[in-house]
């Protein structure tokens, strides 16, 4: 048992490392095969299906929605990558990695983050306020044309802070943990969280659980994540110091008590001010430029390399001992 436990520990990490390559090297999935995509047609389809006139009822419906899609998802990624590895002998092992390499990339993203703010950047470097605008909506709901350069630069940066947790470090986390499998689960949370997690008419009953999961499953990611922030920004010679010092200042400004982690230690890092409009404004306001989004995509790749190389694989080498 010990020999496969390490035999577990050892796929885990070669998984982990496969998927992180394919991500930098390939980034996202093409929209047609992406996982994350046939998750929010799932929720498009159940969601209308599970309203109802009557509160209580269509809260218990949230539940049944977040957890009946966890299932449809999650379960098939295990019955498949535990009759890989355990029914087909070494090359179902050599499949379970690679299939489990290429499932778990489908979980996170980090290349594709500056997919969508890089052409920002170079947009509003040329002073083309129109073409960053047209940009914006990949990233962040804010409507574009509300927003002046200062506010444009300042989303694309708290997009890049805090989709460091929901989309690099709080997948990790529960791979770390649970596998593939739950990876896929958090990403379900995720989304679900993106498309019913809001507290207005039409969805305050329906995501109200799946808001709940959000909170509570980023909860551990987002602090971490924001200590990894500081650790980068002094790898990466930013401002570490004021980093952490607008972390412990800021980091409770927001309304998700989540959020704030990260926006605040980029921010301080940066040594700049990220502001919503009406809503918060954290770290000190030392002017922002376009060059502050390319030093925000290096703050957030050396931080998912630190949570990676200081959490990931420890938890998958204490796994032996449990499994």
């Amino acid at each position: 048992m010990f020999f496969l436990d390490v035999s577990l520990f050892v796929d885990s990490a070669l998984i982990f490392v496969l998927a992180f390559l394919i991500d930098a090297i390939f980034g996202e999935y093409p929209d047609c095969i992406h996982p994350t995509i046939g998750i929010g047609k799932i929720i498009i389809y159940l969601k209308p299906k599970l309203k109802s006139p009557n509160p209580k009822i269509e809260k218990a419906n949230g539940v049944f929605l977040a957890v009946i899609i966890m299932l449809i998802v999650a379960l098939p990624v295990f019955v498949l990558l535990f009759w890989l590895r355990l029914c087909l002998g070494l090359w179902g092992q050599v499949a379970y990695i690679i299939v489990g390499a290429i499932l778990f990339k489908a979980t996170f993203a980090a290349k594709g983050m500056g997919k969508y703010t890089k052409p920002i950047s170079a947009a509003l470097k040329k002073n083309d306020l129109a073409e960053a605008r047209k940009w914006l909506p990949y990233i962040v709901r804010r409507d574009p044309n509300s927003l002046d350069e200062k506010h444009i630069l300042s989303a694309a940066v708290e997009s890049i802070a805090e989709s460091t947790t929901d989309g690099i470090t709080a997948p990790f986390f529960f791979f770390a943990i649970f596998g593939v499998p739950g990876a896929f689960a958090y990403r379900v949370i995720n989304t679900l969280d993106s498309m019913v997690g809001y507290k207005n008419p039409e969805n305050r009953n329906i995501g109200w659980f799946s808001a709940k999961l959000d909170t509570i499953t980023n909860y551990i990611p987002a602090r971490l994540t924001a200590y990894f922030m500081v650790a980068a920004a002094y790898l990466l010679r930013e401002n570490w110091s004021e980093s952490w010092r607008i972390l412990q200042r800021d980091k409770s400004k927001t309304a998700s008590p989540n959020a704030g982690w990260t926006i605040s230690a980029m921010a301080g890092a940066l040594d700049t001010q990220l502001e919503k409009q009406g809503y918060y404004a954290l770290g000190d306001d030392h002017g922002i430029t376009p060059e502050h989004i390319d030093r925000s995509l290096r703050i957030m790749w050396i931080t998912a390399i630190l949570f990676g190389a200081i959490i990931v694989f420890p938890v998958l080498a204490l796994r032996i001992y449990i499994v």
